[in-house]
């Protein structure tokens, strides 16, 4: 069975997680929620810090969630997430989602969101979230495409930041313009029932714009995207510092607003 071969662009620093632990199931899952039923067994796959499996697991009260991801050192956070809440019908696990070590037809539910950008093989992703859904069951996927994200006012400074963020995060392994792919590679997996959609985030007001210029300036100084960036040779220690000051440029515009498109799919597993 194949494994991992992308790196995790990202990283865990503190600047990523601040925009994980903002991920709720109503603003990062909403395609799924009229699916879910009480009793439903739902696997999350690249739980992170758990924010989002938190919330299944509260909308499925006579099931169970199990939250995994390929980084086990996070699994710690979301364990604590869960447990502040005091749900106890969630567990959580380290995982590599191209072999997932699950019977067949386990899940009801195969839930996944930022991942198959970041994995090496995302057909395969999709053949081994479908294999352990139950029949009649969901495999549910939202993923950013980073070439349709826009903003306003223009900045070279943040077309510098585009461009060099889809370099790294290809010479990694993943694919940044994934949410446009997701239809493709689940026709490609086999799947065949399937509900492709999309949906946004926007950041406009004052506090939007100073908290996702801010994490993006610190994100691109600090992360492991930073390291990655400079020790591929994308990018000098000072073309980041002109990209970080770029972010904070534009979060100081009043008007400023940004846009993050999303391609979803929603696939029934047949019968």
């Amino acid at each position: 069975m194949p494994k991992e071969t992308a790196v995790y662009t990202h990283g865990h620093h503190e600047s990523v997680l601040r925009s994980h632990i903002w991920r709720t199931a109503a603003n990062s899952a909403a395609y799924l929620l009229d699916s879910l039923k009480p009793h439903m067994r739902i696997l999350d796959i690249g739980c992170g810090p758990g924010t989002i499996t938190a919330d299944l697991a509260e909308l499925v009260p006579d099931g169970h969630v199990t939250g995994v991801d390929h980084a086990p050192g996070i699994l710690e956070q979301a364990r604590a997430t869960a447990a502040a809440r005091g749900l106890t019908n969630v567990d959580f696990t380290g995982a590599d989602v191209h072999a997932l070590d699950y019977p067949d037809h386990t899940f009801c539910v195969v839930h996944a969101h930022q991942v198959l950008q970041h994995v090496g093989d995302p057909v395969q992703a999709l053949r081994e979230m479908h294999r352990v859904t139950r029949p009649g069951g969901f495999i549910a996927v939202r993923d950013a495409d980073y070439a349709a994200m826009t903003w306003y006012p223009a900045s070279e400074g943040l077309d510098d930041w585009l461009d060099l963020y889809r370099r790294v995060a290809r010479a990694n392994g993943g694919e940044p313009d994934a949410g446009r792919r997701l239809r493709s590679w689940a026709l490609q997996a086999g799947l065949r029932d399937i509900r492709a959609t999309s949906s946004t985030w926007t950041f406009a007001t004052p506090q939007e714009r100073a908290w996702w210029s801010g994490l993006w300036a610190d994100r691109t100084l600090a992360s492991a995207y930073a390291d990655r960036a400079t020790e591929g040779g994308h990018a000098t220690g000072e073309q980041l510092t002109g990209v970080s000051e770029a972010w904070r440029e534009w979060g100081r515009h009043e008007d400023g607003w940004f846009a993050v498109l999303h391609g979803e799919i929603l696939c029934r597993k047949e019968v």
